[in-house]
C-alpha cells in the first residue's frame, strides 16, 4: 500500500469540531442508560465527609464518564480527555475532565468501593433483563473466583506489596496490587464480572472469598440462574471457607485441593483398575473400543475434607494423573496428581472437563489487561479500587454490546469490540436540526454496528400490562 497523495509540512490539522473518534459509545452509553447505570450510581454511591469539597460532587456523571473511557479504551486517568475532543461535547452531556474524575477517585475508601461495587452487581442484573447475557443459566451457571496480581512500580502505591505470581509456569516474587474476582458464565455464555474487590499484593489468594463467592452466587440468581449453580476455584480457594459458602447458598461446588497428607493417603487408596483414560491434547480413540487412548487418567473416591472441624464435609475427591514429562524413559510411568474436591453428580469424567474449564476466568483478565488494568493508575488505594470496579463495569456493558450487535460478538474480546464497535470516526451534522452520524463508507462491520444500533437507539421498552 502506498500514499496517493504528497503532503506538505501543514497538510494536517486538528481543527474539526464535527468529528469524533468514538461514534460507537452512543449506542453504548445508549445501552448504559436503559440500564440504569447513572441512576444506580447517584443512588448508591454517596461521598459524604470529602477531604475537597468539591470532589465528591456529582460522582455519577464523573464515574459513568471513566466508565465510558474505559469502553473506549482508557488505560490511564488522562485518557477520558479522548471523550472531550472534536465533538464529544456535542454528543455526550456531563463529561469531565480527567483531572475532576481523578479527584473524585482519591476521595474513594474502603466503604465507598463497597458502594461501587454494589452498583457493579445490580447494573448485571439489569443487563441480563435487557440483554440475553447469560443464555443457558436455566440449567447451569457457573461461579469462578480467582485472583491476578498486577505489577506496580515506585515507592508510593498505596498497598502496593511483593506478593506471589505465576509467570510462565513458574512462582515469582513481584511487588503489586491482587484484585479478586468473581464470574459468572454458563455452557453457553462469556463470562461476565459479578464482584471485583481490590487488596494489597501480599494478600493470599483465598482471603475475602467466602463472602465474595456468596455475593456472586445471589448475583446470578437476580440475574436469571434458576438452574444448577457450580463454584469452581483453584487450590488457593479448596478451603471450608469457601465451600461452606456454596453449600449454605444451595449451590454444587468444584475446587482444587492442596496435595497435603490426607489428600495423599486419599490418592494411594485408589484401585489401579479405577484409572479411566480421558480426553487429552494428543489423545486418539481405540479403534476397536472407541475408549480414549491418552496419557491423562482419572479415578475418584469418597473423602471427608476438614474432617478436624465443624464443617467437615463428605463428597468426591477426583484426581487427574497426567504422565510426568520429566521422566519420559523410566520402566514404570511416574505420574502427576491434581486433586479436586466436589459434590456434582457428573460422570468422573465430565466432571474433571467441567472444573478445567474454570481456566475461563483468566479470558476476562486477559480482556481487563488488555484494557483498563493496563496500569493501576493512581497513588491511592482507594482511588485503584474504584478504577478496578469501574473497569469490571465496563468489561459487563462492552459484553451486553456485543450480544446486541449479534453473530459472534458477543463472545469476542473486549479489544475486538473497541476495533470493530466502539472506536469508530463520525462526523456530526444536524440537517433540519436532526442529529445525524455520518460514518465511513465500505466500514468492515457496518452490519453489526447498525444491527447494534437498531438494538439500543430503536429500542422500545416493554409496556407494562395494563391493569
Amino acid at each position: 500500500m502506498r500514499l496517493f497523495h504528497t503532503f506538505a509540512e501543514g497538510s494536517a490539522r486538528f481543527d474539526d469540531d464535527n468529528l469524533v473518534s468514538v461514534a460507537g459509545l452512543v449506542p453504548v452509553m445508549t445501552l448504559a442508560e436503559q440500564t440504569g447505570l447513572t441512576s444506580m450510581l447517584t443512588e448508591k454511591v454517596a461521598i459524604a465527609s470529602p477531604r475537597i469539597k468539591s470532589g465528591s460532587a456529582n460522582p455519577a456523571p464523573k464515574l459513568a464518564t471513566l466508565i465510558a473511557g474505559m469502553c473506549a479504551g482508557a488505560d490511564s486517568i488522562d485518557d477520558i480527555d479522548l471523550l472531550r475532543s472534536g465533538g464529544g461535547k456535542e454528543l455526550f452531556d456531563s463529561v469531565y475532565a480527567p483531572s475532576t474524575v481523578g479527584t473524585l477517585l482519591r476521595e474513594f475508601t474502603f466503604g465507598h468501593a463497597r458502594q461501587l461495587e454494589s452498583v457493579l452487581g445490580e447494573h448485571l442484573v439489569a443487563l441480563s433483563a435487557r440483554t440475553a447475557l447469560l443464555p443457558g443459566a436455566d440449567v447451569r451457571c457457573f461461579v469462578d473466583i480467582d485472583s491476578l496480581l498486577r505489577p506496580v512500580y515506585g515507592h508510593q502505591k498505596q498497598g502496593a506489596s511483593f506478593g506471589h505470581t505465576k509467570i510462565a509456569g513458574k512462582q515469582v516474587l513481584r511487588k503489586g496490587l491482587s484484585p479478586l474476582a468473581a464470574t459468572i458464565s454458563t455452557d453457553l455464555a462469556a463470562p461476565v464480572v459479578a464482584g471485583m474487590r481490590l487488596r494489597a499484593g501480599k494478600t493470599g489468594s483465598g482471603k475475602g472469598a467466602a463472602s465474595m463467592v456468596t455475593a456472586a452466587i445471589n448475583t446470578a440468581r437476580r440475574a436469571g440462574a434458576t438452574g444448577t449453580i457450580v463454584v469452581r476455584g483453584d487450590s488457593a480457594f479448596g478451603n471450608r471457607k469457601v465451600v461452606r459458602a456454596a453449600l449454605r447458598a444451595d449451590a454444587q461446588f468444584s475446587v482444587a485441593m492442596t496435595r497435603n497428607a490426607a489428600i495423599r493417603r486419599a490418592i494411594d487408596a485408589i484401585d489401579d483398575d479405577a484409572w479411566t483414560p480421558v480426553k487429552y491434547p494428543g489423545a486418539v480413540r481405540d479403534p476397536d473400543t472407541g475408549e480414549w487412548i491418552s496419557d491423562a487418567e482419572v479415578a475418584e473416591i469418597a473423602y471427608t475434607a476438614f474432617a478436624s472441624t465443624k464443617d467437615r464435609v463428605t463428597a468426591r475427591l477426583i484426581v487427574r494423573r497426567v504422565k510426568d514429562a520429566r521422566f519420559p524413559d523410566t520402566l514404570f510411568p511416574v505420574w502427576r496428581h491434581h486433586p479436586f474436591f466436589t459434590n456434582s453428580t457428573e460422570s468422573t469424567a465430565d466432571a474433571d472437563i467441567t472444573h478445567r474449564k474454570h481456566a475461563v476466568i483468566e479470558t476476562v483478565f486477559a480482556d481487563l489487561i488488555n484494557g483498563p488494568l493496563a496500569h493501576i493508575p493512581s497513588g491511592k488505594f482507594g482511588a485503584n479500587s474504584a478504577w478496578v470496579l469501574c473497569a469490571a463495569i465496563a468489561h459487563n456493558l462492552l459484553r451486553a454490546t456485543g450480544i446486541l450487535a449479534g453473530g459472534n460478538h458477543g463472545r469476542a474480546r473486549a479489544a475486538t469490540l473497541r476495533r470493530k464497535i466502539v472506536n469508530i470516526p463520525a462526523r456530526i451534522a444536524r440537517p433540519q436540526r436532526r442529529p445525524i452520524l455520518h460514518l465511513p463508507t465500505h466500514w468492515p462491520w457496518s452490519e453489526p454496528w447498525f444491527t447494534l444500533w437498531h438494538n439500543t437507539i430503536g429500542y422500545t421498552p416493554p409496556q407494562p400490562a395494563p391493569t
